[in-house]
């Protein structure tokens, strides 16, 4: 399963609902899992491997792995919390991102039963970055313009060099 990067334009578009949550989801959500852990992350959204629909899949530390599919946003806290943020789509970049402290979020698991979580900390931060890759918005996205500007230049520095390997 290959991880789409920046560059590619699939990650600004918004994900569409899953129709069926079926054998073929299942299978999918599963092999996301396993790229998650190859990729040593903590989450990934379908539209971070070109599937352009709404699940995405987390697996914090001293958690299990959590299917959401078809996820909702119903409630984030007003108290904000800044922390380090990465990508396996923006590989080698972390920057500081400001987000809720907590949330509660419904979905639906890969069995196709509805749930309900409230979430904080790591977990809440990770839900919160996946959600947004569903809407095709990135962390850095999240930073202020200079940030972002700078961030994106080093990469386009950097572009050249990865492209001779």
């Amino acid at each position: 399963m290959t991880i789409l990067t920046l560059e590619n334009t699939l990650l600004r578009q918004k994900a569409e609902p899953v129709k069926n949550i079926d054998d073929a989801i299942r299978t999918i959500a599963g092999k996301m899992i396993n790229a998650l852990h190859a990729g040593k992350g903590v989450g990934l959204a379908g539209p971070q491997i070109g599937f352009m629909k709404r699940l995405f899949v987390v697996h914090v530390e001293g958690d299990v792995p959590r299917v959401f599919i078809n996820p909702s946003i119903t409630a984030t806290s007003t108290e904000t919390v800044k922390y380090e943020e990465g990508c396996l789509s923006i590989p080698g970049v972390w920057a500081d991102v400001i987000r809720a402290r907590s949330l509660q979020v419904q979905a639906w698991n890969e069995k196709g039963r509805p749930f309900t979580m409230d979430a904080d900390g790591i977990l809440a931060r990770v839900i919160l970055h996946e959600y947004d890759h569903l809407e095709g918005v990135l962390f850095i996205d999240r930073l202020s313009v200079s940030k972002r500007n700078s961030i994106l230049a080093k990469i386009n520095k950097q572009a050249p060099l990865r492209q001779e390997k």
